[in-house]
């Protein structure tokens, strides 16, 4: 059965007939994955040679399809990194006004819910607004935003985004299978995020807003310190064991310094569609006392409702729902606030730099 290994020795064997190099003389091979019969390629190459090493691409995706055990191939080119010449700092995006951080410090809670059904909240009010999945290992926005095709590039070789309920979004999900792991080492995962910031051509924006996986650890720490925050929004259900790891979030921006903009109490309440009753199945009002001790905005709290969950698995978000219901009317609120808060802060920013 093939492995990587023997991928890698294949492909050392194809030659770029432009330059006469193989691809692996030429320092091309970026990574490779190989699943169940489903290999993936990563080509580095420079941003201008995009265009015309689209033959090759095709041809190496064609030539891998010929081994035998492969079932399906899928070959990308993306930017080469060049050598950094001077000490790394922030990554500069002229042309994105604000870049929102959504983090939980723990999974479950409905972050990714929250994230997209805010991006789309947003860009209803009039916004230019772009959604950013950072969970390399578990990919929700393909399936919640109901987007299927691959992303295709522009001229320069940046990677399109993929456009849909108003918003452009990214994801790792849109390159790869949904049932694929990707089986990545935090160098490796942080390289792929960084990409999916720079390399995209995202446009002008209003916002961006990344979710963030859960935790608070070098993925965390490391796109907080490379990517110029406007701020983050933490999201928590009112559950003490949830609450735990929402502070702890809160740290991690303190930390390095980035305002957080508010908390969100996320299946505040569930109120039974049969018979209206409401019960407090994760607590009351845990998120919004934890955002009072915490001396930070309370942004509001989404109700538990069905119909939100039903909603992502369909890839058609609450907040497109008409009329809304109790978790739209909810999350456009939060939204409206949101933006509110932001453009305060950015007023405030202004002020205070000609002062």
């Amino acid at each position: 059965m093939l492995n990587q290994q023997d991928i890698s020795a294949y492909l050392a064997t194809i030659v770029d007939v432009t330059t006469g190099d193989t691809l692996v003389k030429a320092g091309m091979i970026g990574g490779i994955s190989l699943d169940n019969g489903y290999v993936q390629v990563v080509l580095e190459v420079d941003p201008g040679e995009g265009p015309r090493l689209e033959p090759l691409r095709q041809y190496v995706e064609n030539s891998l399809l010929t081994l035998s055990g492969i079932t399906r191939a899928n070959v990308i080119l993306t930017s080469k990194k060049k050598p950094a010449k001077a000490p790394a700092g922030k990554i500069i995006l002229p042309r994105i006004k604000n870049i929102l951080a959504v983090a939980s410090g723990k999974g479950g809670v409905g972050k990714s819910t929250l994230s997209i059904n805010l991006a789309v909240a947003l860009a209803q009010q009039g916004l230019r607004v772009g959604l950013l999945d950072a969970d390399i290992y578990g990919p929700s926005v393909p399936m919640m935003m109901g987007i299927t095709d691959k992303p295709k590039t522009d001229r320069d070789g940046n990677v399109l985004p993929m456009m849909r309920h108003g918003i452009g979004a990214m994801s790792i999900g849109f390159m790869s299978r949904p049932d694929q792991a990707m089986i990545w080492r935090g160098p490796m995962v942080q390289g792929a995020l960084m990409q999916l910031v720079k390399d995209v051509a995202w446009g002008d924006l209003d916002i961006l807003l990344i979710d963030l996986p859960p935790g608070t650890g070098d993925i965390q720490l490391t796109m907080c310190q490379q990517i110029p925050l406007t701020g983050a929004v933490i999201i928590s259900t009112p559950q003490d064991i949830a609450l735990i790891d929402a502070r702890k979030a809160v740290a991690m921006f303190e930390r390095v310094n980035v305002p957080i903009l508010g908390m969100v109490e996320n299946m505040a309440m569930f109120c039974c569609p049969s018979c209206g009753h409401q019960s407090a199945i994760f607590g009351q009002g845990g998120a919004e006392e934890q955002a009072k001790s915490l001396q930070i905005p309370f942004l509001g709290a989404v109700p538990l409702e069905i119909a939100v969950r039903s909603s992502g698995d369909l890839g058609e978000p609450i907040v497109t729902q008409s009329p809304p219901g109790p978790a739209a009317t909810a999350l456009k609120a939060i939204a409206s606030q949101l933006w509110q808060t932001i453009d305060h802060l950015q007023e405030k920013r202004l002020i205070s730099a000609k002062v």
